[in-house]
């Protein structure tokens, strides 16, 4: 339960929607509660009279114990002098008028806490969200994609439940309970004891059941997550499966998940089987105390019990057997949403790497970017990607990064990006640390083109036109298709720029989302921009028809190029090779050439290519 109490700010903003919800409860409970009353009075009355017309000796008017409003009935009613079929009958209509009372306010108990609970869903699943979006992305890589999306949809709706349903159906307990047994002792003390006994029993079924619901609940939502992970990374992997044909064997394997996670939702099913028909069987053995007791009472004149009171009991306790058989149900409901709360509670605990300054000075983000001896390591896997690394970027330059796989490339545009923070030194874009800055004005400066290019299942226009917060004019988006050499691939769709490209893009091809991705980051016209290896994907003359557009677009602008291919036709102010993390040459074309090291026989064997592929 303690889990739970993080919940607690959200009753608090929608305190109004509870506080009304708590008094329609009240209030529905208040007119359900006069029931049994009337009828006890009724029964009473129709005895009396029978014994009156009989013959038959009667004891000394009942001191009726009851609710002021029912006594102010039964005072009017005995003033009137009605015979017996009006009292009947009149008492018949303010049981109805009771009942469509208690009805209504019922109605509007559950217009009030279903909606809060509603409200609430949709805070939380706002404020998850938004923690997903302030993740570094060491986060993402340690969790998988299905776990998350279980925590923001299937987590978050058993915690509705505790919210709203739950939430309503034990305030409405507590008042039904409240005002019946209230009813009760001033009826009869001895009696109500008698009926209550077999309550304790039930609250040692609830106790010890309780937790054994709450230890299968945590076991059941890790295996649906760990479901939806299995049954995500299929479909995204989808036509790798069928390239290696292994539907059968991801088959069997989801299915023996599957089969995990059915046999315990099963043993939690018996177990939740046993405890209900529990609830019933004790509310039967009241309602049997009730009627046995109360006849016994009423045989020996004892007590001051009659038919009335054995009548107010029974209609007592058939009240109460459906708030206290609803016990198991809402104690069910509770656990499972405290074994979610439990698992978003630790997630939204969870303190990002990458921290933003609250910096609101306006910082343009311009001039010379210099990594001081930084060193990086990434901590899932202990590899030190960045060793003691050096380098000054003046601004307004054209750096190119050479290096193999694995060399820290990518490393160097993620630090630039403050995707990862240095482990050791510093970087700087003109004399400011990034630490320093805002987050979200440094990344709105620096264009990025990743290596694993994405794409929404969006049109191309709008994945064009998603680096910026307004829409640009068509026409500046076909300037930088244009720029990045895939306008007439574009044109070629039936519906042009409009059209949709499917989830990750998967109705292009690997050339043409690489292309779109740079037409994207173009559009943002930023001071610094950054193409992790984005033209692996393209054929060598698209290639250099791209590179000869950069010449106009970059001029005045700071570019980093990182490759593992040389792009002979661009002149670069600085071409630096990485190999583990550091610098092992650096200079420009003609001094790298000069040196006859790596860079040049990289550059002697692409040339060798490129003339035996003509």
């Amino acid at each position: 339960m303690k889990h739970l109490a993080a919940l607690n700010k959200y009753f608090w903003k929608y305190k109004k929607l509870f506080i009304a919800g708590i008094f329609c409860i009240i209030v529905s409970n208040y007119f359900r509660i006069l029931t049994p009353q009337i009828t006890g009075y009724i029964v009473d009355a129709v005895q009396e009279k029978l014994a009156t017309n009989q013959q038959i000796h009667t004891v000394a008017p009942k001191q009726y114990n009851y609710n002021y409003l029912v006594l102010m009935l039964i005072n009017w009613l005995t003033t009137k002098q009605f015979s017996l079929s009006e009292i009947v009958v009149l008492c018949s209509v303010s049981l109805l008028v009771f009942a469509i009372l208690g009805g209504l306010f019922m109605f509007l108990m559950r217009q009030t806490i279903i909606v809060m609970s509603r409200h609430i869903e949709f805070a939380q699943k706002n404020e998850v969200f938004k923690k997903y979006l302030s993740l570094d992305t060491s986060f993402f890589k340690a969790h998988a994609t299905g776990d998350l999306m279980n925590r923001i949809s299937e987590d978050v709706s058993r915690v509705r439940m505790y919210s709203g349903p739950a939430v309503m159906y034990i305030i409405n307990l507590a008042f039904t309970i409240g005002f019946s047994i209230f009813f009760m002792l001033k009826a009869n003390i001895e009696l109500t004891l008698y009926v209550l006994s077999p309550l304790p029993f039930l609250a040692f079924i609830i106790y010890v059941v309780n937790s054994v619901i709450n230890k299968k609940s945590e076991k059941i939502q890790e295996q649906l997550s760990n479901l939806t992970s299995s049954a995500q990374e299929a479909y995204s992997g989808i036509r790798v499966l069928k390239s290696f044909v292994q539907e059968n064997a991801i088959t069997n394997f989801f299915s023996k998940k599957s089969n995990e996670y059915k046999q315990s939702a099963i043993s939690l099913a018996k177990l939740e089987a046993f405890y209900f028909p529990s609830m019933a069987l004790i509310i039967g053995i009241s309602t049997l105390l009730t009627i046995a007791i109360g006849s016994w009472y009423v045989i020996h004149k004892n007590n001051g019990v009659t038919a009335g009171t054995i009548t107010e009991f029974v209609i007592y306790i058939n009240m109460l057997t459906f708030p206290v058989s609803a016990i198991g149900w809402t104690a069910s409901i509770i656990q499972r949403a405290a074994a979610s709360q439990k698992r978003i509670n630790n997630f939204l605990e969870i303190e990002p790497e990458i921290k933003n300054n609250s910096n609101k000075t306006e910082i343009d983000i311009s001039g010379d970017i210099v990594f001081n001896n930084v060193s990086f390591i990434y901590q899932n896997t202990g590899i030190e990607a960045i060793k003691n690394f050096n380098l000054t970027i003046n601004k307004g330059s054209k750096v190119l990064v050479l290096g193999k796989t694995g060399s820290g490339k990518s490393t160097l545009a993620q630090l630039l990006l403050r995707f990862h923070n240095p482990k050791t030194g510093s970087i700087t874009i003109g004399n400011n640390n990034l630490n320093s800055l805002n987050l979200y004005k440094l990344r709105e400066q620096i264009s990025y083109v990743p290596q694993d290019v994405f794409l929404f299942s969006d049109s191309i226009k709008n994945n064009i036109n998603f680096g910026l917060s307004n829409e640009a004019e068509m026409e500046l988006i076909q300037n930088v298709a244009k720029l990045a050499s895939v306008h007439n691939d574009i044109l070629e769709f039936e519906n042009g720029y409009e059209t949709i490209i499917g989830e990750r893009g998967v109705t292009l091809s690997g050339g043409q989302k690489q292309r779109i991705s740079i037409a994207r980051a173009l559009l943002k016209s930023p001071e610094i921009i950054v193409f992790d290896d984005c033209l692996n994907a393209v054929d060598a003359k698209t290639e250099n028809t791209i590179i000869q557009n950069f010449y106009t677009f970059l001029q005045n602008k700071t570019a980093i190029i990182i490759t593992h291919r040389i792009f002979s036709s661009f002149k670069f102010d600085k071409i630096i090779v990485l190999n583990e993390g550091k610098i092992i040459e650096a200079g420009t074309h003609e001094t790298l050439m000069a040196l006859n090291g790596y860079y040049a026989a990289l550059y002697k064997k692409q040339l060798t290519e490129e003339e035996n592929n003509l």
